[in-house]
């Protein structure tokens, strides 16, 4: 393990799992209170899912937004790199 990886004990749900990596405790902390929060909500709107199912909705959902995000920053680049274009044109 390298000197800037830290271990990160996350409760998520009713299990603990220990995460390893280079994000701040602050951080991992946030990111395991937006997913009890969302597990919350999960079991909720559907109480008969197994904690599994609601582990892949979760994924599923965490993986569109992260998709959405990124076809937002690629959108913001070209948009740059036109505005570039049109200064140097000037």
């Amino acid at each position: 393990m390298t000197q800037n990886k830290q271990r990160h004990r996350a409760r998520i749900g009713e299990k603990t799992y220990t995460i390893i990596g280079k994000k701040s405790t602050k951080h991992m902390q946030t990111v395991t209170d937006m997913l009890n929060e969302q597990l919350d909500q999960l079991t909720t709107l559907a109480p008969n899912l197994s904690l599994q199912e609601k582990m892949v909705l979760l994924a599923v959902n965490a993986t569109s937004v992260q998709l959405e995000k990124q076809q937002e920053v690629n959108q913001l680049q070209e948009e740059i790199k036109q505005l570039k274009k049109e200064l140097v044109g000037r």
